[in-house]
């Protein structure tokens, strides 16, 4: 297993369990830490920043990824697998009227495939639990002032449902290519804690 440590509880059991599997020559510790590699290699914000501009510029896939994400996501070689069980991705667009921003209220659960590593904020209980009863204050903290008349909705993530947010497209892009676009996503902006 990599040299991370963390100190949580589940961890702590993670731990245990690849003892336990190890002693029963029933795991590879070198062949785990070669697919976790890989897995952590695969993963990056940059995967999100194009399934963003993609939807921008291609209705149809738009349609099909707010839909059914886990779907939508191969047309650009992209999955939610890549752990025991892949989990289902929901991607929520925000519109005129609506705000989208993702949280985990119980630990820190988020699409890693997509986003990449979670920033350390995320993880904070100050985050997850203020958002969820407060997202106006949390998000003006992150700089981000929405007019009153938007409603904010907040998306718990869960051990089997991860969230994206779908920003707006960006005002005078029409003119963009999909690799321009790709350019002005951010991962806040996929949270929902910046505008795009």
């Amino acid at each position: 297993m990599s040299d991370d440590h963390d100190d949580s509880p589940i961890a702590a059991r993670v731990r245990e369990l690849e003892a336990v599997l190890e002693e029963k020559g029933l795991l590879d510790p070198v062949e785990l830490d070669q697919v976790l590699e890989a897995f952590a290699h695969r993963s990056s914000p940059a995967n999100g920043f194009r399934v963003a501009a993609r939807a921008w510029i291609d209705s149809g896939f738009e349609k099909r990824l707010l839909e059914d994400a886990n779907s939508a996501l191969p047309e650009l070689g992209l999955s939610m697998g890549g752990g025991l069980q892949p989990q289902r991705l929901q991607v929520v667009a925000n519109t005129e009227s609506v705000h989208n921003v993702i949280v985990c209220t119980l630990c820190s659960c988020y699409p890693l495939s997509l986003l990449g590593p979670s920033p350390t904020w995320y993880k904070s209980p100050a985050y997850r639990s203020k958002v969820v009863s407060h997202p106006r204050e949390v998000l003006r903290q992150f700089g981000f002032t929405l007019p009153d008349d938007i409603e904010i909705q907040v998306w718990d993530a869960t051990a089997e449902s991860r969230y994206m947010v779908l920003p707006r497209r960006p005002a005078n892009t029409e003119h963009l290519t999909e690799d321009e676009l790709v350019k002005l996503v951010t991962r806040n902006g996929l949270i929902g804690t910046a505008p795009v």
